[in-house]
């Protein structure tokens, strides 16, 4: 039996908690959900004090609690997500968009890639209530010089 290496499952952010509280709450679930497909955990929600999106698992999961004062960062700070293809960058920025076209809450940084010979990493940046940045990453590896045990997408 192989054990598994070890990998980061969460991160953790700390928001007021009026951003916890029911309104709020939901239109973070909404927008984390519609954008990224990320899913609220109810039965680690505490009204007012804690929220919990899985992003794609259980295992897998950003972890808002609230406390005073609340988590505050510089705008480029982030956490970052990689994608299969790039079609998926482009569903997730063009779902942001379509919310931030009558939100203006939604901060979004526009997609770029950058080619560094080996490969080359498209991605954006997206931000809806919480303190932190996600960027999205999707990583082109040229085939031919692709690392040994990396698969396509990153």
């Amino acid at each position: 039996m192989s054990e598994r290496k070890p990998r980061f499952n969460h991160v953790a952010m700390s928001l007021s908690p009026e951003l916890l509280g029911p309104e709020r709450r939901e239109e973070i679930v909404g927008f984390y959900h519609d954008v990224f497909g990320w899913d609220e955990l109810p039965m680690l929600t505490i009204d007012g004090k804690r929220l919990v999106l899985s992003a794609y698992t259980y295992e897998q999961f950003v972890f808002l609690i609230a406390d005073d004062p609340p988590m505050e960062c510089p705008r480029l700070d982030h956490f970052g997500m990689s994608v299969a293809t790039e079609a998926e960058l482009d569903g997730m920025l063009e779902r942001a968009r379509a919310v931030q076209a009558h939100d203006d809450r939604v901060d979004i940084i526009d997609k770029k890639r950058e080619d560094h010979g080996v490969l080359a990493i498209t991605s954006c940046y997206v931000r809806y209530l919480l303190p932190m940045m996600v960027e999205v990453q999707w990583w082109d590896f040229k085939e031919h010089e692709r690392p040994a045990g990396v698969g396509a997408g990153g």
